[in-house]
């Protein structure tokens, strides 16, 4: 017991010592304030503690929480963001025990590189931390549907979700957790083959409107009807992540280029199934769908329509096609160090080129030869 109070008051006077030295400006002396200098953590008002605390290590303000019942108070009043990736193990029994205290919560960081969290952690964040806005879960291979489950019922303002790599959820408690999640912005699937389908896609499309950014990558249940129903009911749709999603043919991309008019990013690798239509359908639709919309934006053509596109291993498209695509988004670039048009593994593209790629070859053709 004296061992584990020794090393209980080290942690207190090391956390102690960050919280001055953020107080302080990095000087390294006592802190004055109205007149009284701070030399002890004891010393330090609750004011100045909710300004220090969020410029401080998430490890340092855990401890810090665990001073006083005034401090714990506080920190758990001000703190909003919090990661705990740092955690290499008893990442679950961390969760167990900060989620009743940090109830004000909007950021949460779970990534793990080795499984750790279990359905009771996600259990008690639904339970406590209804503010949640953005959790990251990615690679919880433990977590099962009961997780999504409590989500749904306890955190409805999530706007940012990855769960990516959490092979264990179903596309029934998917649907579910959209159902109660419609505000959710930003989504990430990736490898998450047994949630991600059709079905689930469409309850996606029927409930989350606001979707801007969703993964897909190797989701290879998805097809054509999940991804049509996405382009049909979410028009806010910018990035979307179809690498390795091999079921889907052009009359996803076709769905997308006349129904997302802000898509900004879209990644095709290894969709074998995508043709010249497709492409031939995305250039299109720069001017097909809004005519009025793309002559207002003329000053800024550049920063409209697709920005980067991944076509790597599509190798039905022909150089035509994807070359009229180019020339329709100036914003794709194939030149060396700006690679957001990535072609890789189709032999039969290396004809295409970028805008800059054209300029650079008119100018090198008119600089005068140099007589010797």
């Amino acid at each position: 017991k004296q061992s584990k109070a020794k090393v209980r008051s080290e942690e207190l006077n090391s956390c102690f010592e960050k919280l001055l030295t953020v107080a302080a400006g990095n000087s390294g002396v006592g802190v004055r304030m109205e007149g009284a200098v701070i030399t002890e953590w004891k010393d330090i008002p609750m004011e100045l503690l909710l300004r220090i605390v969020p410029l401080v290590d998430d490890r340092t303000a855990i401890v810090a929480s665990g001073v006083c019942c005034g401090w714990r108070d506080a920190i758990c009043f001000g703190l909003t963001q919090l990661s705990l990736s740092w955690c290499r193990k008893n990442m679950n029994n961390l969760v167990l025990s900060l989620a009743p205290k940090f109830t004000r919560l909007q950021t949460l960081i779970l990534r793990q590189e080795y499984p750790q969290l279990e359905d009771n952690a996600v259990e008690a964040i639904a339970n406590f931390c209804h503010d949640i806005q953005e959790l990251d879960l990615s690679k919880s291979f433990k977590l099962s549907d009961h997780s999504l489950y409590a989500l749904a019922r306890g955190c409805p303002n999530i706007t940012k979700l990855n769960i990516s790599g959490c092979t264990s959820f179903s596309d029934g408690a998917l649907e579910y957790l959209t159902n109660f999640c419609q505000k959710l912005k930003i989504l990430n699937l990736c490898g998450c083959v047994k949630a991600a389908t059709d079905h689930a896609l469409q309850a996606i499309g029927q409930n989350c409107k606001m979707l801007q950014s969703l993964n897909l990558g190797w989701c290879d249940n998805v097809g054509d009807i999940g991804v049509m129903s996405l382009a049909y009911g979410c028009p806010d749709l910018k990035c979307l992540d179809l690498c390795g999603c091999v079921r889907i043919t052009d009359d996803s991309v076709i769905a997308l280029a006349d129904k997302c008019l802000h898509l900004r990013s879209l990644d095709l690798y290894y969709c074998r199934n995508i043709t010249d239509r497709a492409m031939y359908s995305l250039a299109h639709s720069r001017v097909n769908n809004k005519p009025s919309l793309w002559q207002s934006m003329k000053g800024r053509y550049d920063e409209e329509g697709l920005r980067s596109l991944n076509i790597s291993q599509c190798t039905a498209l022909t150089p035509s096609a994807v070359q009229t695509l180019c020339d329709t988004f100036p914003a794709l670039h194939t030149c060396s160090g700006r690679h957001t048009l990535v072609m890789s593994g189709c032999l039969s593209l290396t004809s295409v080129h970028c805008a800059c790629a054209v300029q650079a070859h008119r100018t090198l053709n008119t600089i005068p030869h140099t007589a010797h």
